[in-house]
């Protein structure tokens, strides 16, 4: 069992799977972009996750999506840092900042973030610094081959699994020799980024072999291109397949499920929970 410690004091239990809800303050992510890039409409999405069972808020102003383009760090700033100072000044709530720009993750932190999600693992010169001076910050690292803008541009493996958890195990060295303790550590594999079809199923049919490195997993595959292209469906009709990889990863050991569609997940892993350990009452 994991337990987050995070800042004033607060610790986040992972003795089940939880779900993070997604906050996209961007034009052109590729499920919602647009619809939450204003303050008040933010906010008020991020209430509603919450309400719906969400436990972290995740935050970003810079899609990641395949081919996306570079966002400026005034840009990325001028997105998320208000919406962070909004949503902390109403809820005690858990929220994650998801960038990979230091100057973006000091001041999340600075504003009231309590995680930092990071799909290029602290890679950007000054990255680790920044997570060593706030000690009580849980970062999640995650595997990406490439960059966004090319990371889908024939993507090879010659051991997929073998070749995440060499790079995870890697950033997790990287970390403690930066004074990043080993326990304020999450792992995402990547669905997604940089891999292709076979690969993003090859990893889901193999996600409990993340556990060996006894650290919290989070599972990022809500409404993703792979069910896009095995079912032929758009963005919005992805419900049923994100559902179905969410409680693959929940059975295979994932710890955060991050989702876009929060109340129909909670439904899914209580009816998991409940299946798993029974019910307390009739």
């Amino acid at each position: 069992m994991f337990t987050l410690q995070l800042p004033r004091g607060r610790t986040l239990s992972l003795a089940r799977p939880i779900v993070m809800g997604i906050l996209n303050v961007t034009p052109d992510s590729f499920s919602d972009g647009g619809k939450f890039n204003q303050i008040d409409n933010a906010v008020k999405q991020a209430l509603v996750l919450l309400d719906e069972g969400a436990q972290i808020i995740d935050i970003g102003g810079e899609s990641t999506r395949p081919g996306a383009p570079d966002v400026s760090l005034q840009d990325e700033l001028q997105r998320v840092i208000p919406v962070v100072k909004a949503l902390r000044a109403l809820s005690d709530c858990v929220i994650s900042i998801d960038t990979s720009k230091p100057e973006v993750m000091a001041q999340a932190i600075e504003a009231g973030a309590d995680i930092i999600n990071d799909v290029r693992a602290l890679q950007e010169v000054g990255a680790l610094a920044v997570l060593a001076r706030y000690p009580d910050v849980p970062v999640c690292l995650m595997h990406m081959k490439g960059a966004p803008r090319t990371m889908q541009v024939a993507p090879q493996y010659d051991n997929l699994l073998a070749e995440i958890q060499a790079f995870l195990e890697a950033r997790i060295e990287a970390c403690v020799s930066a004074g990043i303790q080993r326990q304020r550590i999450i792992l995402d594999p990547g669905f997604g980024f940089g891999k292709t079809l076979k690969h993003n199923f090859d990893l889901l049919g193999q996600f409990e072999a993340f556990e060996q490195q006894k650290l919290p997993v989070l599972a990022g595959l809500s409404r993703k291109s792979m069910f896009g292209q095995l079912l032929s469906r758009d963005a919005n009709e992805r419900l049923a397949a994100s559902l179905a990889g969410a409680m693959l990863c929940a059975q295979k050991g994932a710890h955060i499920i991050r989702v876009h569609d929060v109340k129909e997940t909670v439904d899914v892993l209580n009816v998991l929970h409940a299946a798993c350990n029974g019910v307390e009452h009739e």
